[in-house]
């Protein structure tokens, strides 16, 4: 059996996939992390998902994604996904750079990647698809964090991140989250989990600018403001707090969530990256099936690793480089979606599968 995949999955789903396998109408919501360009070493299992597994679905699917997370559920809704998904990816690799490197340079090319994967008539497609309820954050920031000043800026990082080590529930002093989501979205599908929640409904008028927000990095990008139907203020980085989604489903659902993702751990916030303890594990993931690239294939890839936003600095002056590499990763990870395919079809899933530690 084929070791490129890792399918982990929390007490309940790991009962479930035992004793029936997985079917897609088993699955009643998706996450989708941030994470940038380490999308590229899933975006094959994404598209095999959602082009594949998922075709002849009529039951709501929920997804709430944060960053690349959102952006990727935005392919994965319009009419001809595995197009949209080809579009996102090879826009975001061939991201081009000359000199210094500022915010404004940044993101005047994110949105050059994102008019080529999201046109007027993808975001209407996205609005009436027939079972696909998209929902993607962003945070509203208060104080500092949420000033256009650099140094100011910088302030506001520095003291969520005392707050954030203190405990996770103090970032409500920095940030507020904004859930996004499609006219017919079930908000309370999923749990909330230590941040209260304000919800707005997606139009043609606020999308584009919605989704820019959910991946507008501090410090890197610009902050997003005047966002339709949003309350105001500076919006940025909906994975400040949910870097890795968090999220219980709600008692009431019987189904699971579906979790395809670049590492076999998750991290719940950003500034939360170096505190381990803070790891999902027990309840948070009873009913959470995570589809991860394993140790082994990773090493295969280009440099041994993942693709990541780093790449930008180890390969400066070298895009050409950089591209390559990212290429050779996204095609290679096809062969993620490939094994899932298999496995879910003959139920080898069932041998496959590991409980989440």
């Amino acid at each position: 059996m084929s070791d490129n995949l890792t399918i982990l999955a929390g007490p309940t789903a790991y009962r479930h996939i035992k004793e029936n396998g997985l079917s897609p109408d088993d699955i009643d919501a998706m996450l989708g992390a941030s994470g940038a360009a380490k999308w590229l070493g899933i975006s094959g299992l994404d598209s095999a998902i959602f082009s594949q597994w998922f075709s002849g679905r009529t039951r709501a699917l929920h997804l709430f994604g944060t960053s690349i997370g959102a952006w990727k559920f935005a392919a994965a809704a319009q009419a001809n996904c595995k197009e949209a998904f080809d579009r996102l990816r090879h826009a975001y690799s061939h991201q081009h750079y000359k000199g210094s490197i500022s915010a404004v340079q940044i993101s005047r090319e994110t949105r050059r990647i994102m008019d080529a994967f999201l046109t007027p008539q993808a975001i209407d497609e996205i609005l009436n698809h027939p079972w696909i309820r998209i929902g993607f954050s962003a945070v509203r920031c208060k104080g500092f964090i949420g000033s256009h000043h650099g140094l100011v800026q910088a302030m506001g990082v520095g003291q969520a991140f005392a707050l954030n080590a203190i405990s996770r529930k103090l970032q409500r002093m920095c940030f507020e989250r904004v859930l996004f989501h499609h006219p017919q979205y079930d908000t309370g599908i999923l749990e909330e989990n230590n941040f209260p929640t304000t919800t707005i409904p997606l139009d043609r008028t606020n999308f584009a600018k919605a989704l820019l927000a959910s991946g507008s990095i501090p410090m890197v990008m610009e902050g997003v403001t005047h966002i339709a139907g949003a309350p105001g203020g500076t919006y940025r980085d909906g994975g400040l707090i949910d870097y890795h989604p968090a999220f219980s489903l709600n008692p009431e659902q019987t189904g699971f969530i579906l979790y395809p993702h670049f590492y076999t751990h998750l991290t719940p916030g950003w500034f939360d990256k170096k505190l381990t303890k803070r790891r999902l594990k027990g309840k948070a993931v009873d009913r959470t099936i995570l589809l991860a690239p394993s140790p082994r294939f990773v090493s295969t890839l280009p440099f041994g690793r993942i693709p990541d936003r780093q790449d930008f600095v180890r390969l400066m002056g070298r895009d050409n480089e950089r591209i390559q590499a990212w290429t050779k990763a996204a095609d290679m990870c096809r062969i993620l979606g490939d094994e899932f395919m298999e496995a879910t079809q003959n139920g080898s899933i069932r041998n496959k599968v590991k409980k989440f530690e």
